[in-house]
């Protein structure tokens, strides 16, 4: 029988043997960092620092949040639902229809009163009701490639569009289920003037898509060729669409998947209601408000239907601020936390305040 003796090397964590081989203990090599030696702050909670940085925060937060919801409530608002639910509504005749595709158009016109003037540039919203845009299937059923103006996508679309890639044996163009459901109602409004004159106000069709979705993930097919009804020859429209895509729009730089009302359809919303910019009514030269107090109507070419899921349909007249539209919930958020932090501060300071001096006179006394 051989005797065997072995040498323990703390350094690296391995046992010699005067044997054939090395045995590994399981000890960590004796490094810096596999010994947790690494250099490392350690901060000591006090309340000489706990109690300023509570104080701190609440005295920043609470004003920036004062300004940002004075800020969100100086933002005009105004909002009108015409789905058409109640029997009253002007347009109740038309919401019953459930069809997307009618012969005719069904139009309504809903009055409204603005008690104060717009005076800066007024975006015009609409906006849905319990419609998901954030389902799975939904999100996915779409051809990044074919609306960026691939020629061999544009007729061959991606099998995430299923069931909305072919029709009649022709693909479609934009394929997919989040084109297929894009908004078409028509809005237009119109002042009524004190003298009886009904004056028509102009809404702009353009600058309202991001610039990068316009000029960079989407392109039409062709480039920049004029002749969009060649470029799209061999497709054919979406199902629930009444034109085809190169139909859109007389602006030949609105038109195809260019069209910034496409773009603004296809970029996914988050939340089952939420509003999507429409139109922008630029502010008048001069001192003239760009939208008076008075009259209005709004005129509606009502196509879209949503009875089917129960949605609702709603059109926004908004201003903006350097902060965007109107969301008090941030400023409410930046008080609630500023405040939450200096009333821990105070209730904090009066613990210390009144422990501390207890300690205080326990350490003397001893």
């Amino acid at each position: 029988m051989m005797a065997s003796s072995y040498t323990a090397k703390e350094e690296d964590g391995h046992i010699t043997v005067s044997g054939p081989g090395t045995l590994r203990s399981r000890k960590p090599e004796n490094t810096a960092f596999k010994q947790q030696r690494l250099p490392a702050w350690q901060p000591i909670l006090t309340a000489g620092t706990v109690l300023p940085a509570f104080f701190i925060i609440g005295l920043l937060f609470i004003p920036i949040g004062i300004g940002l919801f004075v800020t969100s409530n100086n933002i005009k608002e105004f909002e009108i639902d015409y789905t058409g639910v109640d029997a009253s509504s002007p347009c109740f005749n038309c919401s019953q229809s459930f069809s997307w595709n009618s012969s005719q158009p069904c139009t309504c016109s809903i009055p409204f009163y603005l008690e104060q003037p717009y005076e800066s540039n007024v975006y015009v919203y609409y906006g849905l009701s319990n419609f998901y845009q954030n389902h799975r299937r939904y999100v996915k059923s779409r051809d990044d490639s074919q609306l960026n103006g691939d020629p061999k996508s544009l007729m061959e679309p991606s099998k995430e569009c299923e069931p909305y890639a072919f029709h009649e044996k022709k693909p479609i163009a934009p394929c997919g289920a989040i084109a297929n459901s894009m908004f078409n109602d028509t809005l237009e409004l119109f002042y009524n003037d004190p003298n009886g004159t009904k004056v028509q106000i102009l809404l702009n069709t353009t600058g309202i898509a991001w610039w990068t979705d316009k000029h960079v993930k989407f392109g039409n097919p062709g480039g920049n060729s004029p002749n969009l009804t060649a470029a799209f020859q061999g497709t054919t429209k979406p199902i629930n669409w009444r034109r085809p895509v190169f139909d859109l729009d007389a602006d030949e730089g609105n038109n195809g998947f260019i069209n910034e009302d496409f773009i603004v359809w296809m970029r996914t919303a988050a939340l089952p209601t939420f509003r999507k910019l429409y139109r922008i009514i630029n502010k008048k030269s001069g001192m003239v408000p760009t939208l008076p107090r008075g009259n209005y109507s709004l005129e509606v070419v009502y196509n879209y239907p949503v009875r089917s899921f129960e949605g609702r349909k709603r059109m926004i007249l908004s201003t903006i601020s350097w902060m965007g539209g109107k969301n008090p919930f941030l400023g409410i958020a930046y008080i609630t936390v500023g405040s939450v932090c200096f009333f821990l501060g105070v209730v904090l300071l009066l613990i210390h305040h009144k422990c501390g001096n207890r300690n205080n006179n326990a350490d003397i006394s001893n």
